[in-house]
């Protein structure tokens, strides 16, 4: 049977605010979505049956790490990143590119060669051209698969930020001419520009002259303020195509989610609920609970009283802090599984709140609180 073809469609809109349906061969994913990040081929302190009954439609994985272990050529040889991890959601993958800026003490870029750098892990030399990027994720079978991209930190030098907006541009027209035919697949351009307008608009015409099937905003979540990244959404929300899925790497939190989504982002990705679940720092409907906080040793009411899923509730307060200042590995799973189901609860609220016409009073109610 001939494999599905990657398709988007939106189904209901609240002005810039959208409720739509990514259709993949491996199966749909109800947008605005949140997607939990597997790293290394693993949702840290998760199962991929767990993260499945929280509502999840899809994950990211990623390039920079899974080429330096185990390779990729021993996922490949495995059947592919889904069957390596035993997930049969569809996986995204990014390029590699953020990590290389972050965690690469030693890199350099050459506008050929792509990224030089030194693995973070044991100094060892790695190159990674555009074509090397998607030639990997190729190898991962990812679903939806990213552009090799350069994402500088925030600076305001609009011509090193202009530069770097033109090299990703080159890039992006590589990446494009590897990725090659793949109908079933998906391969999404990534905006840079940082904080500059006009640089952001150029950066979005150009990547949609060479045509992508979804459309990322890079380049954030590198020390900008909240308010500043929702003026670069502000400043581009009414020129990104309303045809294809808008996507805000590596965001974030629960009211940056709810800004974004005001400003037309359809998909998110961010380690901040399975890292924060490991840290004592849990999500819920009443605000932020650091469950390693002394008042609750003795609170025997649950984590989220609104939570309805996996039967959580049933670990009280009292309990999980008893977890936490034990450094009991069940602590951080518990909490993880919590953050990542109410991230998921957060973003089905968004889309019923947008079906029904009152996204904007769901977005007050909570922008302040969550």
């Amino acid at each position: 049977m001939a494999l599905k073809d990657f398709a988007f469609k939106v189904l209901h809109t609240s002005e810039y605010a959208r409720c739509g349906l990514i259709e993949t061969h491996r199966g749909n994913i109800k947008t605005p979505a949140f997607m939990p990040v597997g790293t290394q081929a693993t949702v840290k302190a998760c199962t991929i049956d767990d993260i499945k009954k929280t509502g999840s439609e899809i994950i990211l994985g990623n390039t920079y790490h899974l080429m330096i272990r185990p390779g990729v050529e021993r996922i490949e040889s495995s059947g592919g990143l889904h069957k390596f991890m035993n997930c049969d959601l569809p996986i995204l993958t990014d390029s590699g590119g953020f990590q290389v800026m972050s965690l690469s003490k030693l890199n350099k870029i050459d506008k050929e060669k792509g990224a030089i750098f030194n693995s973070h892990v044991d100094g060892k030399k790695f190159f990674l051209s555009p074509e090397e990027s998607i030639k990997i994720q190729l190898g991962l079978n990812s679903d939806i698969l990213m552009i090799m991209d350069e994402c500088p930190k925030k600076s305001e030098d609009y011509d090193l930020i202009k530069k770097s907006m033109n090299l990703s541009l080159y890039w992006a027209e590589r990446s494009k001419k590897a990725f090659g035919n793949n109908p079933h697949k998906a391969l999404f351009g990534i905006i840079q520009g940082g904080l500059f307008k006009d640089l952001r608009i150029t950066s979005l015409n150009e990547l949609i002259k060479i045509g992508f099937d979804g459309y990322a905003m890079g380049g954030l979540a590198v020390g900008e303020t909240q308010e500043e990244m929702f003026s670069v959404l502000d400043n581009i929300k009414e020129f990104l195509p309303n045809e294809k899925p808008h996507y805000l790497m590596g965001v974030g939190t629960p009211s940056d989610i709810l800004g974004a989504v005001k400003r037309g982002i359809d998909m998110f990705d961010c380690v901040l609920p399975t890292r924060s679940g490991r840290t004592g720092l849990a999500f819920t409907w009443e605000g932020r609970i650091n469950i390693k906080n002394r008042k609750y040793q003795n609170d025997n009411s649950p984590l989220d009283s609104k939570c309805t899923n996996l039967n959580l509730n049933k670990y009280s307060k009292n309990y999980l802090n008893h977890l936490f200042n034990t450094n009991e590995i069940l602590g951080s799973m518990l909490l993880t599984l919590h953050n990542i189901n109410f991230y998921q609860e957060l973003m089905s609220a968004i889309r019923e709140n947008i079906k029904l016409g009152s996204f904007n009073e769901f977005h007050d109610k909570y922008i302040d609180k969550l």
